[in-house]
């Protein structure tokens, strides 16, 4: 005759403990899983419908459900989707936001007063504090002192044909004209003007 085993009490409330707690934990586990999988969707998708399925999928395989879930899922965020399009913008922006040379459609830099390839001006001086102005600015914001607007009347003047232009000074040129002198042709005589009645 077999002897029975008898298991004492203490050891069989310990192993009814032991499996509350771990069927507990699956059973948080499971729930975590769950909303974890929610949220992320939430955030990597709007679509309603993808949201809903990757959610059934953990719901119905738990953790097998969630391996599909990220073989699945967009490998980026609507957030960093979003910062990422901010960025891009910004850089586009001040792509095309850097001045360019009304003369010759150079990129110029702020802090120039004239143009390096076609000599046309861009900023002017202030007359007392010696500061860079706009040139459409008629105030010097540094030291408020009335700045005149450049004129625009033709001061190169020729008398006769052949004559050699000269160039005046950066400082005194007009806004958004370049500074070109036209090259001397000796090969070709100059013919008189005739006056026509």
């Amino acid at each position: 005759m077999i002897p029975e085993i008898q298991i004492p009490s203490i050891v069989v409330t310990i192993l009814q403990v032991i499996l509350a707690f771990s069927g507990a934990f699956l059973l948080a586990l499971w729930l975590s899983l769950i909303i974890w999988t929610f949220r992320d969707a939430r955030a990597r998708s709007r679509d309603v419908f993808a949201i809903l399925l990757a959610t059934l999928m953990v719901v119905i395989f738990g953790p097998l459900g969630l391996v599909l879930y990220f073989l699945l899922r967009p490998p980026v965020t609507l957030a960093e989707l979003y910062e990422r399009s901010l960025e891009e913008e910004a850089l586009l922006q001040d792509i095309e936001e850097r001045p360019r040379c009304p003369g010759c459609s150079r990129l110029t830099n702020e802090a120039w007063v004239v143009c390096p390839d076609c000599h046309t001006k861009l900023k002017a001086n202030c007359p007392n504090c010696n500061n860079i102005l706009e040139l459409h600015w008629n105030l010097c914001p540094f030291c408020t002192t009335a700045v005149d607007t450049p004129s625009i009347n033709d001061d190169h003047h020729h008398d006769e044909p052949g004559d050699v232009v000269t160039v005046e000074p950066v400082e005194n040129t007009r806004p958004y004209e370049p500074i070109i002198s036209p090259p001397l042709d000796d090969t070709r005589p100059h013919l008189p003007q005739t006056s026509q009645a």
